[in-house]
């Protein structure tokens, strides 16, 4: 029954064309934009095929290393020789990156300030690794594990990201959040940073496709230690330490591959990928040396005539009635041809600079507190300039003028090249076809291959959650749940959520006095299992990387991670509901598989929760609010009544209980999931009243209510048919 999954099965990957063409003009475009939408356009169409787009530019075709591996079992690269350069080049890494610890302040802030776009998004490949396509693979849980260290268990301010920015504000580096739109700009990021990052963030956005070089990726990239070597920073190694061993991930990961049918073409594609990642870590520190020499090398002119350059762009209408020989500095600093360098040697002249009796110049005079420029430029900005404006007072001579810095530009281009080059040729451009409810879901779990989906997706949420609304009327009359309309307040949702749980699921129960049959109770089972299948789909991608600013995301992604036993395959709940119907002989092809597509066991009703839990799912942005609210719906319907006559009935007929069991205890009111949902939801308002007002929270409560309603439409049948005849008949 453990899923031995290595890849999986390498297939077309269908989009619509407009987001095909919007896709290759991101490719063809900026690297900087590109970057962007890789990060913050999460839930485009678009985005994914431009990160399949730039995997091709990157990664050797998955294809032909398949068909490669069948023909002879040791194609690709020789394992003990990659592994043998991987430990070199940790070894150079490591030793350019001492050298560049001894550089200056300024230097030495420049590396890391260069460095960060490609820092903060480490182990943003494993992003997705855990979605309903990969659950319960050994080796994704494996991955989740590590995920789990790097995002701090759920806790931000533990995550590796916030601890390379508190490293980064510690060497004065601060920079604004990942998604923010002058990111790379605050960062100085050069074309090779940016290009490198776009493949990383690509193959976050595709992991379950290209699972092998997940592998391969993570374990190389970590075990280069380029991050930690670079601050001098001896952490954990689990989490940010230059002692990470990527020895027994490797070793696990290759010995399911030896039982695998694809394994000789998964160690090829994983050997490559770490090939790949030695080649551009090496590359991106090459750079950063190269960085660092011509950063060392600038003269008081140059550095001064950097900072012009990076202020000019915001100050010419701001000096008017200001002159340097002759021009008004407004003219210049206008002028598309505008020479730092030149401006320098202008100024170097200029009344500005003049020593006054009572010391300093205009100029300093003018940025010190108190004077009209005050705050214009940052603290070291501001040593420079007066370090600067002495040397020219002193009669020192004009230093080298600034010579335009390529580090890193020729690899970049390079890799430009490659990318409006590639042109996968599993990618399929056409419009989507129609969808029965089995197809959509095989879609929906298969969402790399099918971004064309999302659409789709995208219709169903918006269809339930309207029809869902109704529930804010009818709900208090629920079974199991109670969606009808209250104002919200901390307390209310409390006191709701309590008088829920005593109300609905505890109080009515009753031991049973009559057990059905044993086939009566498998059909039940089987109402259920679908939706089981896909336990905590909703929530699998709120960790994503440029993410984690609200204070409810570390929570909602740690109770995701102990749905998946957090690493552990026999807490697993996905197993476990496995291991439950596997008691009663019911044995299922994986969802992912068009096996699934005409399997007979499961009823087909019980699909339109399952496909809109997964459409939910792929919303994580536009769509938090329901999520949350969905969210506590789940996490509630795991305790009472129907849970404890569930687990008497198949106890009877011994069944497996422990899917049902593990839902009963980790969901507890108490402190459990039931309880962390809540105070979850709480947490977010608090958020968004503190940020936005309380016109904002009304907003937003509504929505999470919605949520809540729309999974209350679907475990409430007799409510929901009532609503929709009372619609019909309006």
């Amino acid at each position: 029954m453990t899923d031995l999954t290595t890849s999986l099965p390498l297939g077309p990957f269908e989009c619509g064309p407009a987001a095909a063409a919007e896709a290759a003009a991101a490719v063809a475009g900026p690297p900087a934009a590109l970057y962007r939408q890789l990060l913050v356009e999460q839930e485009s169409e678009a985005t994914l095929v431009a990160a399949r787009r730039v995997l091709a530019a990157f990664l050797p075709d998955s294809a032909s290393l398949a068909r490669e591996a069948g023909l002879a079992r040791e194609a690709g690269p020789d394992r003990e020789h990659v592994l043998a350069e991987l430990a070199g080049s940790r070894v150079a890494i490591a030793g350019v990156a001492a050298r560049l610890r001894t550089a200056s302040a300024e230097t030495v802030a420049a590396v890391l300030r260069q460095r960060a776009p490609l820092a903060l998004i480490e182990g943003c490949w494993l992003d997705t690794v855990s979605q309903p396509a990969t659950q319960p693979a050994v080796i994704v849980n494996r991955l989740g594990v590590e995920q789990l260290e790097l995002l701090g268990r759920g806790v931000a301010e533990r995550t590796l990201a916030h601890q390379r920015r508190r490293l980064l504000a510690e060497h004065g580096v601060v920079l604004p959040d990942l998604a923010a739109t002058d990111f790379l700009t605050a960062a100085q990021a050069r074309p090779l940073t940016v290009v490198t990052a776009a493949f990383y963030l690509s193959l976050s956005r595709l992991p379950a496709s290209f699972l092998p070089e997940v592998v391969g990726v993570h374990c190389a990239f970590r075990a280069l230690g380029t991050d930690a070597a670079l601050s001098g920073v001896d952490g954990p190694p689990g989490v940010d330490g230059p002692g990470y061993d990527p020895a027994p991930l490797l070793a696990e990961y290759l010995a399911l591959t030896e039982q695998s049918p694809t394994g000789p073409a998964d160690r090829a594609r994983l050997l490559a990928a770490i090939q790949l990642v030695v080649r551009l870590e090496s590359a991106h520190v090459a750079m950063l040396d190269d960085l660092a020499s011509w950063h060392q090398g600038l003269s008081l002119d140059a550095r001064v005539a950097l900072i012009v350059a990076r202020h000019a762009p915001y100050a010419g209408r701001q000096h008017h009635k200001v002159q340097i020989s002759g021009t008004p500095l407004r003219d210049l600093f206008a002028d598309p041809a505008f020479d730092a360098a030149a401006f320098i040697r202008q100024f170097r002249s200029s009344s500005q600079l003049k020593p006054l009796r009572a010391g300093g110049c205009r100029f300093t005079r003018a940025i010190t507190f108190g004077g009209p420029m005050f705050g214009i430029f940052d603290e070291a900005e501001a040593r420079t300039i007066g370090r600067w404006a002495a040397a020219v007072a002193a009669g020192e001579e004009p230093g080298a003028d600034l010579a335009a810095c390529t580090a890193g530009d020729e690899g970049a281009a390079a890799w430009q090249h490659a990318l409006v080059a590639a042109n996968p040729g599993d990618v399929l451009a056409a419009e989507p076809p129609a969808l029965d409810e089995r197809q959509f879901l095989y879609r929906l779990v298969n969402v790399e291959r099918f971004p064309s989906v999302l659409a789709a997706a995208r219709s169903r949420v918006e269809r339930v959650l309207a029809q869902a609304e109704g529930m804010f009327e009818l709900g208090a009359a629920g079974r199991y749940t109670d969606a009808s309309w209250f104002d919200y307040s901390p307390e209310a949702l409390w006191e709701r959520v309590d008088t829920l749980y005593w109300t609905k699921l505890v109080e009515p129960f009753r031991p049973l006095t009559d057990i059905p049959s044993r086939k009566n109770v498998i059909n039940n089972q089987k109402r259920f299992a679908l939706g089981n299948l896909v336990d905590g789909a909703c929530m699998h991608r709120i960790g994503n990387t440029g993410r984690f600013h609200r204070p409810s995301d570390g929570p909602l992604f740690a109770i995701y991670a102990d749905e998946m036993g957090r690493g552990d395959i026999a807490k697993n709940h996905i197993t476990l509901i496995q291991q439950a119907l596997a008691s009663m002989d019911i044995h299922l092809p994986h969802p992912r598989s068009e096996e699934f597509l005409t399997q007979a066991e499961l009823p087909d009703l019980t699909y339109p929760y399952a496909t809109y839990q997964l459409s939910l799912a792929l919303f994580p942005d536009s769509r938090y609010e329901e999520i949350l609210g969905y969210s506590l719906g789940v996490e509630m319907f795991g305790l009472g009544e129907l849970r404890l006559h569930e687990m008497e009935k198949m106890r009877h007929h011994r069944f497996d209980i422990a899917y049902e069991a593990a839902h009963l205890s980790i969901d507890n009111v108490s402190a459990g999931h039931a309880r962390q949902a809540t105070d979850l939801i709480v947490g977010y308002l608090d958020h968004v009243g503190r940020t936005a007002g309380p016109v904002a929270v009304e907003r937003a409560w509504q929505r999470v209510w919605r949520g809540y309603a729309s999974f209350a439409f679907f475990v409430e049948p007799q409510l929901a048919r009532r609503l929709m005849a009372g619609r019909a008949a309006a």
